[in-house]
């Protein structure tokens, strides 16, 4: 009897594992928190990706689609969903088998603790438990199987030194914005904006923010010296736009644009409709009245959606251990170079656990969605193995 597959998200990569354990004949269950596929992504739908329609798609999606996007376009964050998640999701093998509004709350061992029958066949043997959040109130779920394709997007990290929240800024929590700005409405933007961060997601934000006439930018970046990610000899022609962008800005290309390199946020308050936000820099503390905040340094799984689980996280990525040990021995490379981690890198100690997509990445910046794709290809391989083993009594 094959395992119940349950599949948290219905992102690219939990979409792509849908469709995996439909071509294998696995029962399997979606379980998506928001009310359509593909939320994380149409959050910031407004955004180009700097990757073409060909790493954005899977084998399986384009067998399942014959008409599935290709190219060297690149898509905007609503396109991929509306041209190639949305049409994936409305396959009739999928029919069914997405829960939306669903929310797992949390994860366990039916019947046991995490720290009880450590690597033995009885823990493996257990199904899992899933706490669910559901329109009708609470309710459980049992799976033999769980891929955590939750991804980071809704969980996004703190201003402060340290990755800490800044004092004030835990209040102020409803006046900062978290995710990549809509410049659509420049109205919206008007005044002054405390841009905090240095990643292409900053980046972005900072091209656009700065085109409007009448916004006014201070870019807070911690490195004294960044190279704003630069590739050498990038392929990726919307990349190196980006980093082209960001260093004219850091030159002065733009008077409505100060950047401020080797400076981090060491306290907010209110002031009003404004806020008051205290700077550290390499020429001491530094005041700014600003009217919007937003930060954009990065973002991390919940880990504590499986924490009676037996998952060992690294201790510096907080991605499980061996795919982080794979990763940063690899570090220094482009994304678009990085080898097959392997089936063996995806697995934790919780036997048929696996955390997969931008998740498994923990704080490492470098993921792709071909390479979510990819994981998936090696999950399907090797519980493919696994099914022909107990069909053959081996």
């Amino acid at each position: 009897m094959q395992r119940h597959v349950a599949i948290l998200g219905a992102g690219p990569v939990g979409l792509d594992a849908a469709l995996a354990c439909a071509d294998a004949g696995r029962p399997f269950t979606v379980y998506e928190a928001a009310d359509t596929v593909a939320a994380h992504v149409r959050s910031w739908g407004h955004v180009r990706l700097f990757t073409p329609w060909d790493l954005n798609a899977s084998h399986r999606m384009r067998t399942h689609l014959p008409h599935a996007p290709t190219g060297e376009d690149c898509p905007t964050g609503a396109e991929l969903a509306t041209r190639l998640l949305d049409p994936v999701a409305a396959l009739p093998v999928l029919a069914g088998r997405i829960r939306f509004r669903t929310r797992v709350a949390a994860i366990a061992r039916t019947g046991l603790l995490k720290h009880e029958q450590i690597g033995t066949p009885v823990r493996a043997a257990a199904p899992f438990t899933l706490l669910l959040d559901t329109p009708d109130g609470e309710d459980t779920a049992e799976a033999g199987l769980v891929l955590d394709c939750t991804g980071t997007y809704s969980h996004p990290n703190a201003l402060g030194p340290g990755g800490i929240p800044a004092p004030g800024e835990r209040a102020l929590a409803d006046r900062i914005t978290r995710t990549l700005p809509d410049t659509g409405d420049p109205d919206r933007w008007a005044g002054t904006v405390l841009l905090v961060g240095a990643g292409k997601s900053a980046q972005s934000a900072a091209r656009d923010l700065a085109a409007l006439p009448g916004t006014r930018v201070e870019w807070a970046v911690r490195s004294p010296a960044p190279d704003w990610g630069a590739v050498p000899g990038d392929t990726l022609p919307g990349r190196q736009h980006l980093v082209d962008a960001s260093a004219a800005l850091a030159d002065g290309a733009n008077d409505r644009v100060t950047v401020h390199t080797g400076t981090r946020v060491h306290a907010l308050r209110p002031l009003g409709e404004q806020v008051g936000v205290t700077l550290t820099t390499p020429d001491g503390p530094l005041e700014i009245l600003c009217d919007h905040i937003v930060a954009l340094t990065g973002y991390t799984g919940d880990s504590a959606l499986y924490r009676q689980l037996q998952v060992h996280e690294c201790y510096a990525t907080g991605a499980p251990m061996n795919l982080s040990a794979a990763l940063l021995a690899s570090a220094g490379g482009d994304c678009l170079a990085q080898p097959s981690a392997g089936i063996d890198s995806l697995r934790t100690p919780e036997p048929h656990f696996f955390i997969m997509g931008a998740k498994s990445y923990g704080r490492l910046n470098t993921f792709l969605l071909r390479t979510g794709y990819e994981q998936i290809d090696q999950l399907a391989a090797a519980y493919a193995e696994e099914a022909m083993l107990l069909s053959t009594g081996s």
